[in-house]
C-alpha cells in the first residue's frame, strides 16, 4: 500500500516582472508515490523543483494545485490536530548536519526535544531516567554513545554531527525519513558510511525513505525506484536498476555520466 500519494502537484510563486508580477512555477504536475517500506530517489539538479516537493510532503509548504496524501490523509484539507499528528510520521534529515542542530543546545538537549515537545504522549519517554535510557539506545543504533550527551555539536565532525541528526528523525519513532541530499555536504568516504548506516536502519525499523539526491550512483545504490525531475517537471521514473541500466531521457543519461561511484559496502 501507498504511504505517501503525489497526485498533478503543481507549486508556483509570484515574482516581479517587469512593473508587474508573474508566477513562478517550480513544480509542474509532478505525480508520484511511495510505498510503505521502500525508498523512492527523487533525483535531480539543484533548481529541479526536489526540496520544493519535500516541503510540499512535510506540510510545510501548501501545494497551489494537486493532491499529496499520507497514510491516506489528504494534507490540504487535514486538520491542525490531524497535521500535528502526521507530522510525527513524517521527520526529515537535511544536507546540511551542523545547521539543522543548534549550536548552543548539549546532544542529550537535542535527542530528547522532541520527546519534550510532544510530553502528552503516553507511548513516549517520559522523566529523567527514562529520557537517558532512550536516549542512549538512539545514540546506540547510529554508532555513538552517551558519551556524546553533554557535548555540543562543534565537538564532533561532520558525519558524526549528520548521526545525531538520523538519532534525532527517529525519537517520534516515524514511518517515513524525508533525506534531502544527507550525504552530499560529507566527504565521500564519510557519506558512504552514512548511507550504509541507513540501509541498516531501514532494515532494522521497517522505514519508508524519500532520499532526495542529485548523484545518480548513490541512489541507484539505496532507492528501490528512481524518480527523476528536470526543472519542475518529472521527466523518467522506474525501478532502480532499469533506470541506470537503460535510462530513456537524454537528461536521465547526463546525471549518470556527471556522478562518480560512492564506495559503498554492498551486501544482500
Amino acid at each position: 500500500m501507498a504511504l505517501v500519494e503525489v497526485e498533478s502537484v503543481s507549486k508556483s510563486y509570484p515574482r516581479r516582472a517587469g512593473l508587474g508580477m508573474e508566477e513562478h512555477t517550480v513544480v509542474n504536475c509532478v505525480s508520484f508515490s511511495i510505498e510503505a517500506g521502500e525508498t523512492l530517489g527523487l533525483v535531480g539538479e539543484s533548481g529541479s523543483g526536489k526540496s520544493t516537493v519535500a516541503r510540499m510532503i512535510l506540510a510545510l509548504t501548501p501545494v497551489s494545485s494537486g493532491a499529496i496524501r499520507v497514510d491516506e490523509v489528504n494534507l490540504a484539507s487535514a486538520s491542525s490536530a490531524t497535521l500535528r499528528k502526521l507530522r510525527r510520521q513524517m521527520q526529515p534529515v537535511f544536507q546540511d548536519p551542523f545547521a539543522a542542530l543548534n549550536p548552543r543546545m548539549k546532544v542529550f538537549d537535542i535527542i530528547t526535544e522532541p520527546w519534550r515537545i510532544h510530553r502528552n504522549d503516553p507511548d513516549l519517554p517520559h522523566g529523567g531516567a527514562a529520557l537517558r535510557t532512550a536516549a542512549a539506545e538512539l545514540l546506540r543504533q547510529v554508532s555513538l554513545d552517551e558519551s556524546a550527551f553533554n557535548r555540543f555539536p562543534h565537538e564532533f565532525s561532520g558525519g558524526q554531527r549528520q548521526r545525531i541528526n538520523i538519532a534525532r528523525a527517529l525519537a517520534l519513532r516515524p514511518k517515513l525519513l524525508i533525506l534531502d541530499e544527507p550525504v552530499s555536504a560529507l566527504d565521500v568516504s564519510v557519506g558512504a558510511q552514512i548511507v550504509n548506516l541507513l540501509r541498516q536502519l531501514q532494515r532494522e525499523f521497517g522505514l519508508t525513505y524519500l532520499f532526495i539526491s542529485h548523484s545518480m550512483p548513490l541512489v541507484r545504490y539505496l532507492a528501490t525506484r528512481i524518480a527523476v525531475m528536470e526543472k519542475g517537471r518529472l521527466v523518467e521514473t522506474g525501478y532502480a536498476e532499469e533506470i541506470c541500466s537503460a535510462p530513456q531521457q537524454a537528461y536521465t543519461q547526463q546525471l549518470l555520466a556527471a556522478t562518480p561511484e560512492l564506495p559503498v559496502h554492498r551486501d544482500s
